[in-house]
């Protein structure tokens, strides 16, 4: 084992136990579901969902320290914050807090990063080319909408 390895494995093996203890600490008896404690603080109101997402930042420092590229570490922005803002939604929230598991999903996106990082990278540059491309999309049809709505109203209005 090469010294590299040996410094970074200290770093994943807390964030392999962060990640247990936040999605996956206790099965929900006869069904193969486990759940952490991410979705119970998401429960908390007014804050549960922010203290979640600054406990889940500790796998972006891990990810920084082990040298992953700005659009892996923005990937895994996406997920925590995905969680973090559907999470807040009354009720529709906590049910995508026990599926969605972000945790987990940066875990693995940092693992395979270890063992493939240039297809990993390639996949993270794209998906967020497509979530640009997407919110450009979006922005362009509001402005679109606005344009018809003020023109609908200019001729009906004067």
């Amino acid at each position: 084992m090469t010294n590299a390895v040996k410094l970074r494995e200290p770093g994943l093996a807390r964030l392999r136990a962060l990640t247990r203890l936040l999605d996956d600490l206790l099965p929900i008896p006869f069904t193969r579901f486990r759940i952490g404690l991410d979705p119970l603080i998401g429960l908390v109101p007014v804050g549960g969902d922010a203290i979640g997402a600054a406990i889940s930042t500790y796998a972006l420092l891990v990810a920084a320290r082990l040298g992953a590229p700005v659009a892996v570490l923005l990937r895994m922005c996406g997920n925590i914050a995905l969680d973090a803002v559907v999470g807040t939604v009354p009720f529709l929230g906590d049910l995508f807090d026990f599926g969605w598991k972000a945790n987990r999903r940066n875990l693995a996106l940092l693992q395979r990063y270890e063992l493939t990082p240039g297809v990993v990278t390639r996949g993270s540059r794209l998906l967020l080319a497509a979530i640009l491309l997407l919110l450009l999309l979006i922005l362009a049809g509001a402005f679109v909408l606005a344009w018809f709505i003020l023109r609908y109203l200019s001729h009906h209005l004067w």
